[in-house]
């Protein structure tokens, strides 16, 4: 779309344009404009007006209606600059390529934008590509952009299943937003097998037919078990290979003596953790405080794998460390952030071992306030490695031979500093929200056997009190020592979020008060209210989605979740590289010896946080991803089943389901949905029907068909009983069974038909 002509705005001669006026312009350029161009549209002249111009403005600058930008030029609020740095999100239901900004700082998700097509003889563009572009403005959520470069000089790569054709071949991506099929011809095959999982290139675009691509590189068939976290860690670009420097490194490494440690081997340290965990990064010890003056408090330790002394600054290890930036987990399979031979062996504080360590002793008083605390260097001995379910039973009652001779000595003391630390929590309020998470257990065979909520257990929330404690006491030191880290940071939610929040649960008879500064205990005091009701766990995902996102930063504005004025992340440094950098910067401030924090990365802390911001989220994104996949893989054989469910999220083109069953997530497009056109009420967080006034609200039960589980894309689809006003062969187009297909080979294209769902609820400009 061509830029707003600058000279159609009407000016009576002689008259000034008010505030409405200038504003109107500059909402309907497809750019920012700068004084000259608005000044020229109303044909304002000489040094008053100019004068004038500029004062209003600052006004408009002042009241939030416009934001000044590159050159000084002006725009609406969280507007992008008219060139930008875009990386491809996939390819929408019509074929179109989407995309978004690589670095966005606004509220919520950014503007949609649409990438024109590339020029004869250039490379397709795959998703994670990153290009140079030229915007257009179409309107505030809503972008058109056209490539001036890619970057990085990187050609396309798309992962996806391969199967045969005709005419050669096709590849289906994997990528539920990427719904463009790929053509391979037989000398682009590279020996790829039916069904089997590739990398592709992509070729340069033709006129006419489907985007051409090459077979780069074979990853195993679709049908093996591993295949569902293999395409999350390709999908994701999850660095799976270390390199040969690392490796040497991290196996000409040895327990170090104790020269210049604290002897902590004879204190009955232990670690709890899941039955399947392989690396065990902290242990804990209690003991009631022997200081009369602090009747009824405890003494605590918490000692944590000294990942610093093997993991220098610099080395090749730190750079590999740093560019994962965390370990991420799947249900089959770790990548972890170190190689193994530190990872399971001399990080992992396994039983009757000598292992390094940084320890914080931490002395509580009988409310389970921090009185002091004290880092030491040490050399420790796991007295037992348990789970978190003997240590529960055991408590409960119910010893085990390893748990019977540590009952009262060990896990009694264990529970009584856990006690005082709960209440302590209590007291100080923090948001606590019901929302559980799914495991999925697998068989021997590496296929999924249950997918079932995870308990959550007494002895969990100790382990957790015990390192928020540890986690406290480290940033209360950086900062005392006055020494740089990164702090774990979690902002209250922005005013918006709040008011629109308080608006929602008004409507369902929840008040959220109007008070000058939110607390997490205004929110709890909501959930409270909600337990045991039917909306409870609407309540929660109002409240979470109101929530502003935790993230690692050198400057501490505290956490806001746990009501806590300083926070760090401490207690896992094998697979965190914030908590890494949190012990450098320990030992540096303590002196505690080599491997502390040095100049350059003080200097570098805010990037570092960034960095390893992102890589959160990325790891978050691939954990769900493969979860939603082993989902799908489970509920494949139960198509046409009929569910009972709640509506766990709504979006103007359908509605998001999860299962009671197993807590499994899928789509019904609102095409699917009794016939009425629907307009998406965001505040609401609700479907609404114009002609019938049908309503389809967050939190909402309902009971679904299962209309198909594709483990490919993770996709899973449903739609609405026929007594409902929807059938199978309404939400497919046909009445074809929901999962034949054109192929006999090819599996169902599930993104397809929520692509056909979305159509006429998608129109640009809506």
């Amino acid at each position: 779309m061509a830029r707003t002509p600058l000279n159609d705005t009407p000016r009576r001669s002689g008259s000034f344009p008010d505030k409405d006026m200038v504003l109107s312009f500059i909402r309907s350029s497809t750019t920012p404009v700068g004084k000259r161009e608005i000044a020229r549209a109303f044909k304002l002249s000489g040094s008053d007006d100019r004068e004038r111009l500029k004062a209003l403005l600052k006004e408009l600058e002042a009241d939030g209606s416009v934001e000044r930008g590159r050159n000084k030029r002006v725009a609406p609020p969280q507007s992008l600059p008219e060139v930008a740095v875009l990386e491809v999100t996939g390819t929408d239901a019509d074929g179109e390529v989407t995309a978004r900004p690589v670095t966005w700082t606004g509220e919520g998700n950014p503007p949609r934008i649409f990438l024109m097509p590339e020029r004869k003889g250039h490379p397709t563009l795959g998703t994670g590509d990153r290009v140079l572009a030229k915007l257009n403005r179409i309107n505030d959520r809503l972008y058109e952009a056209r490539t001036i470069r890619r970057l990085d000089g990187t050609v396309g790569r798309v992962l996806g299943v391969y199967y045969p054709a005709a005419d050669g071949g096709r590849i289906v991506p994997t990528d539920k937003r990427n719904k463009t099929e790929l053509l391979v011809l037989p000398a682009n095959r590279n020996d790829a097998e039916p069904g089997e999982l590739v990398l592709a290139d992509l070729l340069p675009a033709a006129r006419l037919g489907l985007p051409q691509a090459r077979v780069a590189e074979r990853l195993g068939h679709t049908a093996e078990p591993r295949a569902v976290s293999l395409i999350a860690i390709h999908t994701h670009g999850l660095p799976t290979d270390f390199p040969p420097a690392a490796l040497r490194e991290a196996s000409h490494a040895a327990v170090p003596s104790l020269t210049g440690r604290t002897d902590l081997r004879d204190i009955p340290l232990v670690t709890i953790d899941g039955a399947d965990a392989r690396d065990f990064d902290d242990a804990v010890w209690a003991e009631p405080d022997p200081d009369p003056a602090n009747q009824g408090g405890w003494h605590l330790l918490v000692a944590i794998a000294d990942v610093a002394f093997y993991v220098r600054p610099n080395s090749a290890l730190d750079r590999t460390a740093f560019e994962r930036g965390n370990s991420v987990y799947f249900p089959d399979r770790v990548v972890p952030m170190l190689p193994e031979a530190l990872s399971n062996d001399l990080c992992s504080l396994r039983p009757q071992e000598d292992r390094a360590c940084v320890a914080a002793h931490l002395w509580i008083d009988r409310y389970g306030a921090l009185l002091r605390h004290r880092f030491v260097r040490g050399l420790m001995r796991s007295a037992a490695r348990l789970t978190y379910e003997q240590v529960q039973a055991a408590r409960d009652g119910v010893p085990d031979e390893a748990t019977a001779p540590l009952l009262e000595t060990v896990i009694a003391p264990l529970y009584g500093a856990f006690a005082c630390l709960w209440a302590a929590r209590q007291r100080r309020g923090t948001l606590e929200l019901d929302l559980p998470e799914r495991r999925v257990r697998l068989d021997e065979r590496g296929r999924v056997a249950e997918i079932a909520p995870r308990e959550r257990l007494d002895s969990h929330r100790l382990i957790e009190e015990f390192m928020i404690c540890a986690n406290v006491a480290a940033a209360d030191s950086l900062e005392r020592a006055g020494m740089p880290g990164l702090f774990r940071v979690h902002d209250q939610p922005s005013l918006d979020k709040q008011e629109t929040l308080r608006e929602f649960l008004t409507g369902i008879g929840y008040s959220l008060p109007r008070v000058p500064r939110l607390t997490p205990a205004h929110f709890t005091a909501v959930l409270d209210r909600a337990a045991g009701t039917a909306e409870s766990q609407l309540v929660s995902e109002v409240i979470l989605r109101s929530q502003s996102q935790a993230e690692y930063s050198p400057e501490n504005i505290g956490h806001f979740g746990l009501s806590l004025d300083r926070y760090a992340h401490f207690t896992s440094p094998i697979r965190r590289y914030a908590d890494l950098i949190v012990h450098r910067a320990l030992i540096r401030a303590h002196g505690l010896g080599p491997g502390g924090l040095d100049d350059a990365a003080m200097a570098g802390l805010t990037d570092i946080g960034e960095h390893i911001s992102m890589t959160e989220r990325r790891a978050a994104t691939a954990e769900r991803d493969a979860i939603d996949r082993f989902t799908a893989a489970f509920l494949a054989d139960r198509v046409g089943a009929l569910f009972t469910g709640r509506i766990s999220g709504v979006t103007r083109f359908g509605l998001f389901i999860r299962l009671d069953e197993n807590g499994a997530d899928g789509l019904i497009p609102a095409s699917t949905l009794p016939d009425d056109q629907y307009e998406h009420d965001e505040r609401a967080h609700a479907l609404v029907g114009q002609r019938t006034g049908r309503s389809y609200r967050l939190g909402a039960a309902v009971k679904v068909i299962l209309m198909e589980a594709d483990p490919l894309t993770g996709s899973t689809l449903f739609a609405l009983p026929r007594a409902e006003g929807a059938s199978a062969g309404d939400f497919v187009g046909s009445t074809d069974h929901p999962l034949q297909s054109s192929h006999p080979d090819r599996p169902p294209r599930s993104a397809r038909f929520a692509g056909r769902a979305t159509q006429k609820q998608r129109k640009r400009g809506r």
